[in-house]
């Protein structure tokens, strides 16, 4: 199973820097143990609590696998096309790019998933990209995934 490290634990909270109540930025992943047949790597961060729906808050994919370690940096610009040809698609927000945690309601503990998911070939994507259209393109060529849960609250 791929590990995954970032600023914050497992089932721990979220700085508030990577949330709407601080900078707003993605935090840096840390990704290990990817395995030898993936070619790019995939990341969806989403909110189970949300009210109607599970939100999503971010989704990038065609991340470049040269080794069974890599480092998604802090802060990716909200662009589509990044410099490394990873691409962002549309958040909840109807955004490009990583848009953080940012519940409705205040002292309400949400729970923010970050997937990262090994894939097996280069996604061919364009247009105005989705978490429902991004996971139909690559549910029949994960070789392996993980996550890790971010806990916040506003208070």
């Amino acid at each position: 199973m791929i590990k995954i490290s970032t600023e914050f634990d497992n089932n721990d909270f979220i700085p508030k820097k990577y949330t709407c109540d601080g900078e707003n930025i993605n935090p840096k992943i840390i990704i290990q143990d990817i395995p030898k047949k993936a070619k790019t790597l995939v990341i969806i961060c989403d909110d189970s609590d949300a009210p109607f729906k599970t939100f999503v808050h971010w989704i990038i994919w065609n991340i470049p696998v040269k080794d069974s370690y890599i480092i998604v940096k802090e802060g990716l610009p909200k662009i589509n096309v990044l410099p490394n040809n990873a691409k962002q698609g549309l958040n909840d927000f109807g955004k490009l790019g990583y848009y953080g945690p940012c519940p409705s309601k205040h002292n309400e503990i949400h729970h923010y998933f970050f997937k990262v998911y090994a894939i097996n070939t280069k996604l061919e994507l364009d247009g105005k990209i989705t978490k429902n259209i991004l996971e139909k393109a690559f549910k029949n060529f994960v070789v392996d995934e993980g996550k890790i849960v971010g806990l916040y609250k506003r208070t």
